[in-house]
């Protein structure tokens, strides 16, 4: 006989994976320990705002200037004190006179384009005198020795860097703030304005009432005085903005002065093939430079200085200052080189003297 065949087994319906999340998931939120639990992505409770306390307005000091300003310094401002020569006028301009950098009716001062104009009723007889006030005795020997021990070395904390733009405007307003806490400021300059150092010492003294008590080839050190209170300090607004440049009248003239135009040629072509005398550097130390383009002079006639990365507003810059210190004519700015003639006054005064007792 066959065997009896084994009853057919049932299997046990399970439940998906998805349908037993979810009835496991609906009998938490049924449970009464779900209450004080707090599930991701729940959304946050919104706090009760409270309403706002109306807040006192703040109370204006006594201390804010009020626009414009008034300021009683004797000058007239300009951006930079050193670079400018107020004897050449400019031919043009390359923005609106009536743009002032000081901002509008920031200054009770009219922008002419180029300065800012003093008033005419300012007392420089009582300006000189409240500077030597605040100057007080002169310092003595070992006083000095003191602060130059302290300020002039390199890592001073009150430094402030003189570049090509030489003394400008917001410099002064840098100065007192340093004088606040230091009784003297070291002043590194570098660039252009190191050809004339006096011109520089000159201005950083007018302008801010200070005494340069050390000098050292472009390392400056200016004393603020015995007297000084930084309570009292002048009134300076601050230029917001650098101007720009107006336009000034060819340097480098077509046919030299005293020269036809073949001879201003011929001087051209022999100063770019004759060999530098110097060769300057992107914002370096000129100190010695008109002291060596005098001493070329005696023995030649035409001078060529190598401006190469120096720029070209620079090597203008210094052909300018040049012309007026050494003196000598500038002939040629060309691919960053300087070509300097010595001029008719200058031949004639390095020829040799001819006594006229000898026959």
């Amino acid at each position: 006989m066959l065997a009896k065949l084994p009853k057919t087994l049932k299997t046990l319906n399970l439940i998906p994976v998805k349908k037993q999340n979810l009835l496991l998931f609906t009998q938490i939120h049924s449970s009464s320990e779900y209450i004080d639990d707090d599930p991701p992505f729940s959304p946050k409770r919104q706090k009760p705002q409270n309403p706002r306390t109306q807040q006192n307005p703040p109370v204006p000091s006594s201390n804010t200037n009020k626009l414009p300003l008034k300021s009683d310094l004797p000058f007239d401002f300009k951006y930079s004190y050193s670079e400018n020569n107020p004897a050449v006028e400019p031919i043009g301009f390359r923005e609106p006179k009536r743009f002032s950098p000081f901002g509008p009716g920031r200054l009770d001062r009219k922008w002419t384009g180029t300065t800012a104009l003093a008033p005419k009723e300012v007392d420089r007889v009582r300006f000189e005198e409240e500077r030597n006030r605040v100057l007080g005795d002169p310092l003595t020997e070992e006083e000095i020795a003191e602060l130059v021990e302290r300020y002039r070395h390199s890592d001073c904390a009150r430094q402030i860097n003189l570049g090509k733009w030489g003394v400008t405007h917001n410099m002064l307003d840098d100065l007192h703030n340093h004088w606040k806490r230091a009784e003297a400021v070291r002043i590194k300059c570098l660039g252009v304005p190191t050809l004339d150092m006096d011109n520089v010492c000159f201005h950083l003294e007018e302008k801010s009432g200070g005494k340069i008590i050390y000098r050292n080839i472009n390392i400056l050190l200016l004393y603020r005085g015995r007297n000084y209170d930084p309570k009292d300090r002048p009134v300076i607004p601050l230029m917001l903005w650098r101007p720009y440049a107006p336009i000034y009248p060819k340097v480098v003239k077509n046919v030299a002065d005293g020269l036809t135009f073949e001879e201003t040629k011929e001087m051209r072509n022999r100063g770019l093939h004759s060999p530098p005398l110097m060769k300057l550097t992107r914002n370096g130390v000129y100190v010695n430079v008109v002291a060596k383009v005098r001493e070329a002079f005696k023995t030649e006639e035409v001078v060529r200085l190598d401006c190469s990365h120096v720029g070209t507003n620079d090597c203008k810059k210094i052909g300018v200052k040049l012309r007026d210190l050494v003196p000598c004519v500038p002939i040629l700015f060309k691919d960053e080189q300087i070509i300097l003639w010595r001029g008719k006054e200058q031949a004639m005064d390095s020829d040799p003297l001819i006594d006229p007792t000898n026959p």
